[in-house]
């Protein structure tokens, strides 16, 4: 079944159709409530407030769109919504692979000194460190940055995803950078 059957049935409440979409999305829309808010419990939840919202709102998906587009949309709205009422980040991302365009988490990169207490501490303080400062990012800021650097989208999806223009999604990338490694400096300096 295509999208457009999909959200066809979805309008008429087929409860097959709906469940056939979330296991076709369930991934994707997880993932990238989990790549913004930084929590597995915390990204399952939204993603199914964004099914949710995909199941009550399905006779307004523009048909000429993307399926994929629009709920990275919802899933990225629903997640800075759930971020500005809860104020918490955990980012689990070096700074390096932040800024030289990694997208493998740390956690997943095994160490010779991983069993290290010492080194372990030190990449946990790292960590915290990162976070706050892509916490501090504006939230347009943050998504486009997350879309690119942790969802690995284009530039233009990004565009179409958040309703911008492809130049406004580059600048917002842009300051994005340029705003972390302000706000990350001090720190690299000291270590």
């Amino acid at each position: 079944m295509d999208e457009k059957e999909l959200i066809e049935k979805i309008v008429t409440k087929d409860h097959g159709a709906f469940k056939a979409l979330v296991d076709r999305y369930q991934t994707l829309v997880i993932n990238t409530c989990y790549h913004l808010l930084g929590n597995r419990q915390d990204a399952e939840d939204v993603a199914q407030e964004v099914f949710f919202q995909v199941y009550k709102s399905a006779q307004k998906f523009r048909k000429e769109a993307k399926l994929s587009t629009w709920l990275y949309r919802i899933a990225v709205n629903r997640s800075l919504n759930f971020v500005r009422d809860n104020r918490r980040f955990r980012w689990l991302e070096s700074l390096s692979s932040l800024l030289e365009g990694d997208r493998q988490p740390v956690s997943t990169v095994p160490t010779s000194n991983s069993d290290r207490p010492d080194i372990a501490l030190e990449r946990k303080e790292r960590n915290a460190v990162v976070q706050r400062a892509i916490d501090s990012l504006p939230a347009k800021q943050r998504a486009a940055f997350v879309l690119h650097k942790y969802e690995g989208l284009s530039y233009q999806e990004i565009a179409e995803i958040l309703q911008h223009s492809l130049s406004s999604v580059e600048s917002l990338i842009h300051r994005a950078k340029l705003n972390l490694q302000r706000k990350l400096i001090h720190y690299l300096k000291e270590s």
